[in-house]
C-alpha cells in the first residue's frame, strides 16, 4: 500500500543542517545521545502524523507520498521551504533594566521568552543586550533521513494515533483509553490518569480541538468527537494512606 494524502502513518527521522551536517532533532535515542541533544523528558520511538495535516514540515510530507511501510527516503528541505529566511528585524535591543527587573543576569548563548517568542542572547554590552529571535533553523537548508514505519489502517488505531501525538504524556497509558464509534460519534474515554493529574488534566483540555480536528477531517465516517469524562471514586492504597499519615 502507497501512501497517500490523508494517510495516517508513523514515522521515525533525523534531521541535519546541510552546511554542518549537525544533528537538531531525531526519533532515534541513540542518535540523540550521540549528538549531544538527548532530553530524559522526551520518549524516543516513531511518530504519528497524518500526510498532509502539517504535522511536519509540509516538505517532508510530500516526500513520503507514494512510499510503502518500512521504505525509507532524504528530503532536503530549502530554508525558504524550512523555517524560513533570517529576518533582521528579529534581532533586537533591549535594555539591561528589564532583565534586572526579572532578577535575570543574561550572558551569550543564554535562552529566554519574551512577548511570546523565544531569543537566544547574542552579546551582552554595558545597558544593552542583543537577542536574536529568529528560529535556529532560520535561514538554513536541511536534510532529513525519514522512514516509514507503519500505515495506520484501523479507525480506532488512527484515533488513538493522534491523542498520542497532541497528548504525548507519559503518565498517561494510550491503550487504555476507550473509543466507541457508532453512526459517525466517536465517543473517547481517556485512561483515568489524565482526569485525576491536575497537569495532565490541563493538557488534553487544550489538546482536544485539534486531536478532533484531525479525527474528523481524515477519518470519512467521523462527523463528531466526543470527549467523555467519567468519575469514579478511587479506593486508596496502603501507600497513599501512609503518605498521609
Amino acid at each position: 500500500m502507497a501512501i497517500e494524502n490523508g494517510n495516517f502513518v508513523r514515522v521515525n527521522f533525523t534531521g541535519k543542517t546541510k552546511e554542518t551536517d549537525e544533528v537538531f532533532d531525531t526519533t532515534y535515542d541513540e542518535i540523540a545521545q550521540e549528538a549531544g541533544i538527548f532530553d530524559e523528558n522526551k520518549t524516543y520511538k516513531p511518530i504519528p502524523i497524518v500526510v498532509g495535516g502539517n504535522h511536519l514540515l509540509p516538505a517532508i510530507e510530500e516526500a513520503i507520498i507514494g512510499l510503502e511501510a518500512g521504505e525509507s527516503k532524504t528530503v532536503e528541505v530549502d530554508s525558504e521551504n524550512g523555517f524560513g529566511p533570517r529576518d533582521p528585524k528579529n534581532v533586537q535591543l533591549i535594555p539591561m533594566r528589564e532583565f534586572k527587573k526579572q532578577g535575570m543576569t543574561p550572558y551569550p548563548g543564554m535562552r529566554i521568552n519574551a512577548e511570546g517568542g523565544e531569543g537566544k542572547i547574542l552579546t551582552v554590552n554595558g545597558g544593552r543586550v542583543k537577542v536574536d529571535f529568529n528560529h535556529p533553523l532560520a535561514g538554513k537548508d536541511l536534510i532529513y533521513e525519514v522512514q516509514v514505519t507503519e500505515i495506520i489502517e484501523d479507525a480506532e488505531e488512527k484515533i488513538k494515533s493522534m491523542i498520542e501525538l497532541h497528548y504525548n504524556n507519559p503518565n498517561v497509558d494510550i491503550e487504555k483509553t476507550e473509543i466507541e464509534i457508532e453512526d459517525g460519534i466517536v465517543n473517547i474515554q481517556l485512561d483515568e490518569m489524565a482526569k485525576f493529574d491536575q497537569q495532565s488534566y490541563m493538557d488534553i483540555t487544550f489538546a482536544r480541538f485539534r486531536i478532533s480536528k484531525d479525527i474528523w477531517e481524515n477519518i470519512e465516517e467521523v462527523t463528531k468527537v466526543n470527549f467523555v469524562d467519567a468519575f469514579e471514586k478511587r479506593e486508596e492504597s496502603a501507600d497513599e494512606e501512609e503518605d498521609e499519615e
